[in-house]
């Protein structure tokens, strides 16, 4: 971004500049597998695929366990302790693996008795491995069978078949040691992106109120582009001080593609100075296809318009890769071992038990237990964060309920649940707020609803209730029930070291059972744990209620679609780029990387609090996610709260 003293006459003039046209409706598109939601069709079973497709390679994901990660968690609580004498000592890949890699004689064993079912194994990042194979030996090896599934087309939505086994695959018994999880037998669709639009389609007129900063009359909260949340969250002396990104290497780790061209105009539009050619694209596995608006296109747009538009000088790689078990590990894993990108944000996930069960749990045929895929895909990373590199993800936009973002009642239970991946302990999980807004409602035959927003607050959308009631709609109906910030506790992940005995962090509630009540009898499946001592969700947040949201320069992949700037954009798909083109500003203060903040973070909360014009932190004390209500200190409503971005780098570096 420009410096804010340079770019002034551009705010007010900045959207009419974008070519700004009224929200448009975002359609599925013709190309790429589409991202589940609550309209996809059940899944119809075909048959074999040995029989479907007998001849046709496979390929899986093995991944191994590393020879020390008790090492490796003590080395990553050094490294990222401000006054350690290895505080940001970190690693290169080379040195990671010399150092916790798995044993190359293990992965000999592994390659040995794979052969033995007639597979190839190719060696494809320092703790993963690709095996090869047609359909019956894969089956032989890992004591499956499988089928494969067919999904009509829906809403615009193309069809598209999977493959999935019928129970969880294990390994021969002499590898079973080495072994962390396997990926890629199933590859159903299964991460969805985290945004959202203004509840009912309704854009409110939007008045601002309490804006921070600036010099000139600010866009109003709906209309939002990097230039506000620059006013907003205290960015512009960074960019005063010529602090743009310089050297710094954003990454975006994505599911779907886009067109670089929309992010170019975008940011031009609004003055920005940047390379002509920052955008790199990077094909995991093939890549996710061509830019499609129901695989998820919009999404990867917004994420590489917010973080490159904040941190404007930064290169920018997007790792794509296809929306499945297999591609989510793949993805992590050639970031991490390329250790290119300084800071990587995701703005995709699922509720935590969903992943683990997707991403096929490899059982131990000699004990009969079954390895957690997500303790697997943690040592991914774990490498990152001792290689410094910082990971955000989005923390979801079913408030407390993440298990029933698209699948909410009548027809499943309530269960208190959170997202995956912002629930691993090894990343930056990006909550959501509200800003401070009057907005007004246009209601047919109706005076309008008017909310008032007066300070910022946990993103929840319980102020649209009255609208919803003038409507004759319940919550559900309505659309504004299960949404806000997603948080909450982890039941699969622990507490990490940084929220232990901190106040404000909670355990697991009781009696939370998520069941499919629409089956005669109800299906229980999944009971949660109560009383666990888990991690945490989030750790920080931003603006990221659509209803005080942002603006997106996008083109619809339907064919004849033009460019377009929409408003009324939100969820916490917004907190985790927007912290990402933060961290970038951040670590080029600091002049070296940042690696797992989160350490940093929470000490500077308890050493600063709230007070001072030097405070990193911004409480947020007002508002709710459906259960958790916000405090001046932790929650899981909006963690630590919001941030001055020009104190945070000050006192980190």
């Amino acid at each position: 971004m420009i410096p804010r003293i340079m770019n002034a006459h551009l705010r007010a003039p900045a959207l009419a500049a974008l070519g700004l046209v009224a929200a448009l409706s975002v359609t599925s598109a013709l190309a790429g597998v589409p991202y589940p939601t609550r309209a996809t069709p059940k899944p119809v079973e075909a048959g074999l695929v040995d029989d479907l497709a007998g001849q046709t390679p496979l390929t899986v994901t093995v991944m191994l366990k590393l020879k020390d990660a008790a090492g490796a968690e003590a080395l990553l609580q050094h490294v990222s302790t401000p006054g350690d004498k290895l505080y940001r000592q970190f690693l290169t890949t080379a040195e990671f693996l010399a150092r916790f890699g798995p044993d190359e004689a293990d992965a000999a064993k592994v390659e040995a008795a794979f052969s033995k079912f007639g597979l190839s194994v190719e060696r494809s990042g320092t703790s993963t491995l690709h095996v090869t194979g047609i359909p019956a030996n894969l089956e032989r090896a890992f004591a499956v069978s499988l089928h494969q599934y067919n999904v009509a087309a829906s809403n615009g939505a193309e069809a598209y078949s999977f493959r999935a086994p019928d129970k969880a695959p294990s390994v021969p018994a002499e590898i079973s040691g080495v072994v962390a999880g396997v990926v890629g037998l199933n590859n159903r669709p299964a991460m969805f992106p985290h945004v959202k639009h203004a509840a009912l389609g309704i854009s409110p007129k939007s008045v601002a109120l309490g804006t921070r900063g600036a010099t000139t009359p600010p866009n109003v909260p709906g209309y939002w582009t990097i230039l506000d949340f620059a006013d907003y969250y205290d960015v512009n002396p960074l960019y005063q001080a010529g602090i743009t990104g310089k050297g710094q290497v954003i990454g975006i780790a994505t599911f779907a593609s886009l067109k670089p061209s929309d992010a170019y105009t975008y940011w031009s539009g609004l003055g920005l100075t940047f390379g002509p050619t920052r955008i790199e694209q990077v094909k995991v596995d093939g890549g996710s296809g061509p830019p499609s608006d129901g695989a998820g296109s919009f999404e990867t747009t917004l994420d590489v318009e917010q973080s490159g538009g904040i941190a404007p000088s930064a290169k920018i790689k997007v790792y794509e890769a296809p929306n499945t078990d297999q591609g989510f590990v793949d993805l992590f894993a050639a970031f991490t071992d390329a250790n290119v990108a300084d800071v990587v944000s995701c703005s995709w996930g699922e509720w935590e038990w969903f992943d683990n069960l997707y991403n096929s749990p490899v059982t131990d045929p000699s004990t009969g237990k079954t390895v957690s895929a997500l303790a697997a895909t943690h040592q991914i990373l774990l490498q990152a964060a001792l290689q410094g590199q910082t990971v955000i993800a989005s923390a979801g936009d079913a408030g407390a309920y993440d298990a029933n973002d698209g699948e909410g009642p009548p027809d499943f239970s309530l269960a208190l649940s959170v997202d995956y991946p912002g629930s691993d302990p090894a990343i930056v999980a990006a909550g959501g707020t509200t800003v401070p807004a009057t907005l007004t409602f246009p209601v047919p035959k109706h005076k309008p609803v008017v909310a008032v927003i007066s300070t910022e607050s946990a993103w929840n959308w319980g102020y649209i209730l009255p609208l919803c009631q003038k409507l004759s709609l319940d919550p559900v109906a309505c659309g504004i029930f299960p949404v806000g910030g997603g948080g909450g506790v982890s039941t699969e992940m622990g507490v990490p070291t940084y929220q232990k005995g901190l106040a404000g962090v909670q355990v697991s509630q009781p009696d939370q059972a998520f069941i499919d009540e629409d089956t005669v009898p109800p299906t229980t499946i999944d009971v949660l744990p109560a009383g666990y001592a888990g991690r945490n969700v989030p750790d920080i947040s931003l603006n990221s209620d659509p209803e005080t949201g942002y603006a997106v320069g996008y083109t619809s992949s339907v064919p004849g679609s033009a460019y377009g700037v929409q408003d009324f954009w939100g969820g916490t798909s917004f907190a985790a780029p927007d912290f990402n083109g933060v961290f970038q500003l951040v670590g080029e203060k600091a002049g070296k990387r940042l690696g797992l903040v989160n350490q940093a973070i929470y000490a500077l909360a308890a050493k600063y609090g709230y007070a001072g014009a030097n405070a990193p932190l911004r409480y947020i004390a007002a508002g709710n996610n459906d259960f958790y209500y916000a405090r001046k200190g932790y929650s899981p409503a909006a963690g630590l709260g919001t941030i001055d971005v020009s104190n945070l780098a000050a006192a980190l570096k």
